[in-house]
């Protein structure tokens, strides 16, 4: 009996391991891959339906009101640590605040993800909470990683847009139009949120890069 268990819990150890090497593969891919950011996720991989989860596509089954957006905000800015003004600004840019809205690409949500996007960090893009908890932390993932160079902002906004491997291939944010108007119109909007209350995400990040927000980049 001992023998048994002792096997079953071997089993148990390789199979886990196995898990957290392919969730670590597939975030490397996510970091690294070229192309769009929201149309890398989908290449290749089938969304799996989870218990209590509706099929991609629908989106949120009513409209929030601006209030509770802001609550969903300020609690994935604190839990992150991503100034709420910054993920307020993507939120805008994405979806203009609409947490019902789809695109014709299929993604989802408050901050668009992709289901397989979502699906990477756990999460329902269906479900709003869930959906920004998600699209924060890849932010987090992204300041993280541009935190070392000088002007980090519009790289991790061109990378939340267009792949971090495209903002490493031009040094900064890609020559692509689409890129460099999402990039405008993210910070235009971070101009107008940073006057908005105070953030409740990592103070520290706040000060460091919100008040020197580029007007050139």
């Amino acid at each position: 009996m001992k023998f048994i268990l002792s096997l079953l819990f071997v089993c148990a150890l390789i199979f886990g391991a196995i898990a957290v090497w392919s969730v670590s593969a597939i975030v490397s891919e996510l970091i690294n891959s070229n192309g769009p950011a929201q149309a890398l996720f989908s290449a290749g991989r089938s969304f799996v339906l989870r218990p209590g989860m509706r099929r991609p596509g629908f989106g949120a089954s009513a409209p929030m009101s601006m209030g509770q957006v802001e609550r969903l905000i300020n609690d994935a800015s604190a839990k992150h640590g991503v100034p709420a003004a910054f993920v307020r600004s993507i939120v805008a840019a994405e979806s203009n605040f609409d947490s019902t809205a789809v695109s014709p690409k299929g993604a989802i949500g408050l901050m668009q993800l992709m289901p397989e996007t979502a699906q990477l960090f756990g999460a329902d893009p269906n479900v709003p909470d869930r959906n920004v908890d998600a699209g924060t932390r890849y932010l987090r993932v992204l300041l993280d990683r541009y935190s070392r160079y000088r002007n980090p902002l519009p790289r991790v906004i061109a990378a939340y847009n267009a792949a971090p491997k495209s903002v490493d291939r031009y040094r900064g944010v890609p020559p692509f139009p689409e890129t460099r108007t999402y990039v405008a119109r993210v910070l235009r909007f971070l101009r107008e949120f940073d006057g908005a209350p105070r953030y409740t995400g990592d103070g520290a990040l706040a000060t460091a890069l919100l008040p020197r927000i580029p007007r050139r980049w």
